[in-house]
Order: structure tokens, then C-alpha cells, then sequence
């Protein structure tokens, strides 16, 4: 009997310890889709800005909606308010809004920055810190590793919008990149 019980608690060790790994492993490699995914939403954000001639930065497709630049900073910005609100990280520095808002070179170092910040804070998360549940944004209750796949989500989103922009001057926008 004795044999029998040394043998369950045994098993049921071993058992833990293997979901445990698979747990961590599931997650390491979850966390290498979320890298791709935030260089996939860098390179589209990047391809755009060098698609959009400059003259056109501050041109809206439809009154309502935000002009390309500002459009692609609110995709960018959102994934650095969201990192830096929720791992705890010091954001960057923004750099003049003039830059950003109106050449080339200023809304590409806008969106580096944010993807080089953004990048850095999921490369030191910790284990423990992506299983942890947090409240998002007061509409639910998430592991903060998905917080990650929000962010990807929200920049796809937004990135997809200014579609209208190209299509309004009638040009393509940046082919679509899996990644």
C-alpha cells in the first residue's frame, strides 16, 4: 500500500512538473509570435508612411475620421500608453509632434520608438508577470500575456483604416505581409 502511494504522489509530481514546462514552453513560444507580430505591425505602419507621399500626412479620408498621421501615430502610441500602463515601464520621450505629424523621417522614428519600447518591455516580461490577471481597461479580466495580442489587434485595426486614405488618392496601399 505503502508502494502504491509513493507511486501516485510520484506520478501526480511528475505531472505538475510537466505542465509547468509545457506551461512555460507554451509561453516562451507565444511570446516569440507576439515579437513577430509586433515587428509585423512595425513594418506595416513603416510601409505606409513611406507609401504616403508627405504632401498627403494631413489628409483625411472622410472629415470625421483622423489624417494619416495622425491615424498611424494613434496606431503607434497606443502600443506604448498600453505597454507602459500595464508592465509598468517607463514610456520614451515623444519626440516633437511637428516631425511626427508632417515628414517621412519624423513618423518612422515615431514609430520605431514605440516598437523598439515596446519590444524591450516583452522581451524582459517575466513569467509570473505574463500569467498574472489583471483588469484590462475595466472591461475584463486578462493574463497579461494577452495584453500582447490586444495591442497586435488594436494596430492592425487602426492600421487598416488608412487604407481609405490610399484609396482616395488613388493609389495602392503597401501589399499585404504575413508574418
Amino acid at each position: 500500500m505503502r508502494t502504491l502511494f509513493t507511486l501516485a504522489v510520484f506520478c501526480c509530481f511528475a505531472v505538475s512538473v510537466s505542465a509547468q514546462e509545457a506551461m512555460h514552453s507554451m509561453s516562451d513560444t507565444h511570446r516569440d509570435a507576439q515579437m513577430r507580430q509586433l515587428g509585423a505591425q512595425r513594418s506595416l505602419l513603416v510601409a505606409m508612411a513611406d507609401s504616403m507621399p508627405e504632401s498627403l500626412y494631413r489628409d483625411r479620408a472622410t472629415p470625421e475620421q483622423r489624417d494619416f498621421a495622425q491615424q498611424v501615430h494613434h496606431a503607434a502610441s497606443a502600443v506604448v500608453f498600453i505597454a507602459a500602463r500595464y508592465f509598468s515601464a517607463e514610456p520614451p520621450q515623444q519626440p516633437d509632434t511637428a516631425a511626427t505629424f508632417n515628414t517621412r523621417e519624423g513618423l518612422k522614428t515615431f514609430i520605431n520608438t514605440a516598437y523598439d519600447f515596446a519590444g524591450d518591455v516583452l522581451k524582459k516580461q517575466s513569467m509570473e508577470s505574463r500569467m498574472e490577471v489583471v483588469n484590462f481597461f475595466g472591461q475584463m479580466d486578462i493574463p497579461r500575456w494577452q495584453i500582447w495580442d490586444e495591442i497586435h489587434q488594436h494596430s492592425m485595426w487602426t492600421a487598416g483604416q488608412l487604407v481609405a486614405n490610399f484609396r482616395k488618392n488613388g493609389m495602392a496601399p503597401p501589399a499585404f505581409a504575413f508574418f
